[in-house]
Parts: C-alpha cells; sequence; structure tokens
C-alpha cells in the first residue's frame, strides 16, 4: 500500500515522504495512530508541491548562511580585555566574541562558535559552525 506520512517514523521515512508498506503495517500500525495517510493522486499531488516549497526554502536559507559565511570568513575582531603578564583577568567566551560579531552587523548563535574560554592576549583563530555544514574561521586578537 502507498502511503504519504505525516510524521518521521522510525526505520519508514520522513514526514512527506510517499513509501510502499505493507497493507496490514498501514491498515493496523501507521493509519491508526494517525502517523501516515493514503497516498491517493489528489494527496500526492499536494505533498510534492510541499516537497518542492519545503526544498525551495532550503535553498533560500543555504544561500543566506554562505553569504553569512562569506562576510565572516577570514575577519579580525579586536577585544580589549584587562591583564596582567599576558594573562587575562577573567576569560573571553563566545558571548563575548557573539557580542563584537553582532557590532558587524553580522548575527551569529552564540552555540555556532566553537572555543572554551580564551584567556591569554594575542592572536587566537576561532572556528565558527553555521547552520548546513558550512563553518568559517574568525581571528580573535585579545588586546
Amino acid at each position: 500500500m502507498k502511503i504519504i506520512l505525516l510524521q518521521d517514523v522510525k526505520n519508514i521515512g520522513k514526514k512527506g515522504q510517499i513509501k510502499e508498506v505493507p497493507d496490514g503495517y498501514a491498515r493496523n500500525f501507521l493509519l491508526a495512530k494517525k502517523l501516515a495517510t493514503v497516498a491517493t493522486s489528489g494527496a500526492v499531488v499536494i505533498a510534492q508541491k510541499e516537497a518542492e516549497k519545503k526544498e525551495l526554502i532550503l535553498k533560500e536559507q543555504k544561500a543566506q548562511t554562505q553569504k553569512l559565511a562569506d562576510a565572516l570568513n577570514k575577519k579580525e575582531i579586536i577585544i580589549k580585555a584587562r591583564s596582567k603578564d599576558g594573562k587575562l583577568f577573567g576569560s573571553i567566551t563566545a558571548k563575548d566574541i557573539v557580542s563584537e560579531i553582532s557590532k558587524l552587523k553580522l548575527d551569529v548563535p552564540e552555540k555556532a562558535i566553537a572555543v572554551g574560554h580564551l584567556r591569554e592576549l594575542g592572536s587566537h583563530e576561532v572556528k565558527i559552525n553555521l547552520a548546513h555544514g558550512l563553518s568559517v574561521k574568525l581571528n580573535v586578537i585579545i588586546e
């Protein structure tokens, strides 16, 4: 029986996919628990339109992320901090880096910055993991 999944189902597929499953499994489990619907011709057309719409939105999101990655790539930000003998009194965290990036009019989530605590003066290379598998390196200079 051909079905359209209404939710992600383990070992079957993701929401919106059209799958061929045994009749009993479809009737007794998937349809009964409203995890799927029967794939009629009208429902298939609607599912395909939704899939195309999702694909278009995903492409747009990837383009926005790539634009952000290009803007951040190989940039330098300077953070001023109090120190003694090259050691900072506190530490520079992802939150501090995000606040400096926001001054450049760029929006980066704090979770995207893959760095612990920076505790020394100097130049540090920080990796930023953006959505869709993109990552960039940013040079952070602590003075």
